[in-house]
This record gives C-alpha cells, structure tokens and sequence, in this order.
C-alpha cells in the first residue's frame, strides 16, 4: 500500500496535477484567498495539455447526450492504452475498489460532467459495470455494452460514484446525489482520486454515502513529497502552516512579504481581479484598502 501511495504521489507532481508554490510566491484562488498549492486532478490524464484537450472534446460534445459519452470514452480509453501514468491511476483505483468496496456489491458506476468522467467511463468499463453519466442540469444516460440509454428506473440499485475531486461535496447535494435519487437508486459509495479535506466525506456520510479517496490533502501527503524530493523544506513548512490554519499563516506571509500584493497588482488580468476582490473584502485584516 505504500508503495501504491508513493506511486499516486509521485504521478500528482509529475503531472502537476498538484503543484506547490516556491517560498515566496503563493498561489491566487479564485475567493481572492491565497495558498500554496493548487490541485488540477484532471491532469493525471497525463498532462495538462491532454487534459485540457479532453475538456474541449467534452464542450463540443455534450450537447448531444446521447452521443457525448462514447464519444469521451472512445478518447478516454486511447488515452489509457497509451499513456503509462493514466493507465496506472486508472489501474490502481480499480484495484482499490475491489480490495476496499467489493465488485459484486456494485450494481453500477456513475460519473458527474465534466471531469469525473475522466476516470469514471473507463473505471465502469474496466470493472465491467454499466455508467450513468449525470449532467450538471440532472438530466442521464446509461452507458451499457456500448449502447446509450435514457434510464427510467434504477430502484434498488447501489452505485458508486467516481470523482476526480471532492472539496465541501457540493456538485454531489446540488446535483449528482438528487439525478441518482430521481431515478430510484443511491449512491452508496463514493471514490475521489483526492480528497482536499474540507468537510465533503462528512456531508456525504450525513447522506448514507461511504466516502472513500486515493489521496487525502493533509500532513502526510506533503511529508512524501519532501521525502521523495518532490518539494523542499520551505514549501514543506509553508504547506503545513497553511493546513494548520489558512489564513492565520497566509495573513503571516503578507506580514512578511509586503511587495507581494503590489507585485500581484502587475499581473494578468486574472490575477489583478483576486487581488483586488482580496482588498476589497480585507480578507487577511490588514486594512490594505488604502
């Protein structure tokens, strides 16, 4: 198991699927927070230019619902014969869940658009089990021996849902878990490939979901990376100081590094935004407004 874990560890930062910041440049998040690292899961696709191709083909596709899904697993399986990192998280989640859940207790895998079905459509065909593909509007279709259908009933049927990310399980109350109940069925299992620790498993488990994650955004999983060589000892205490307490170390840093707001100001036209959504909320309480 460990050397499973370093392998997943290893693939995060190769594909920087994880990427943590150097000591004086954290990174902008959309809140108009900062932090020091960012999480893309999606790019254990095998990069982020594969990743982000996929994404388009999924746009151009999707509105056709029908034909969306096959067209995103044609793509999907290519991808996993060919690329050695993706073929091996895919393996190694399959391998998880036969070893943690169980194949004959499934009765069908589900994946939420968009990037769940990067690893959901091949994990179902993989595991040989039927995939309800759930749109963000709630609308699905079932995936099944390469024929597409819209479902009618899936009563008494117990599903696991793929994710690439759970955060506070949001997309699962507003949208994924009401699509499944609509039709009968649960959820009843939950397998992330990252777990960013923010309450999801707590919700998910209010809703009688068994929450489960290849990777968990804590201590130890920055503790690898310094072992393996995969960051170095200032962006080690950095993360875990922001994992401590977010913005009590963040509010430190800006202490500390009063350019760095000034510099941000010079940035693109993204960045630009989060720094002044920062000032204008005094999200950290140093009164930068004037």
């Amino acid at each position: 198991m460990k050397e499973t874990n370093e392998k997943l560890i290893s693939w995060l930062f190769e594909t920087k699927a994880v990427r943590v910041c150097s000591g004086d440049k954290p990174f902008w998040y959309t809140s108009g927070t900062i932090g020091p690292y960012y999480i893309n899961t999606h790019f254990l696709y095998g990069s982020e230019e594969k990743a982000n191709e996929l994404l388009g083909i999924i746009d151009n596709a999707r509105n056709d619902i029908l034909r969306c899904p096959l067209i995103v697993k044609e793509h999907a399986m290519h991808n996993y014969l060919s690329d050695p990192i993706y073929r091996g998280v895919i393996d190694e989640m399959c391998r998880y869940i036969y070893t943690n859940i169980g194949l004959e207790k499934i009765d069908c895998v589900s994946g939420g658009e968009r990037r769940d079905w990067f690893f959901s459509l091949i994990i179902a065909e993989k595991l040989k089990k039927p995939h309800l593909v759930i749109y963000k509007d709630l609308a699905s279709v079932m995936v099944e021996n390469g024929i597409v259908a819209i479902p009618d009933n899936l009563k008494g049927k117990n599903i696991l849902h793929i994710a690439d990310l759970i955060t506070e399980a949001s997309s699962y109350e507003r949208a994924w878990i009401p699509a499944v109940r609509k039709l009968g069925g649960g959820i009843r299992w939950s397998l992330a490939v990252v777990d960013r620790m923010q309450g999801g498993a707590e919700l998910l488990s209010g809703e009688g979901i068994e929450s489960h994650a290849m990777i968990r955004i804590e201590e130890d999983l920055f503790d690898k990376a310094l072992s393996i060589g995969l960051i170095d000892e200032r962006q080690h205490k950095m993360v875990l100081d922001y994992i401590e307490n977010p913005k009590e170390s963040m509010r430190q840093f800006l202490n500390e590094h009063p350019e760095f707001i000034e510099n941000s100001l010079k940035g693109d036209n993204r960045t630009r935004e989060r720094v002044k959504l920062c000032i204008e909320k005094d999200i950290y309480g140093l009164n930068m407004k004037g």
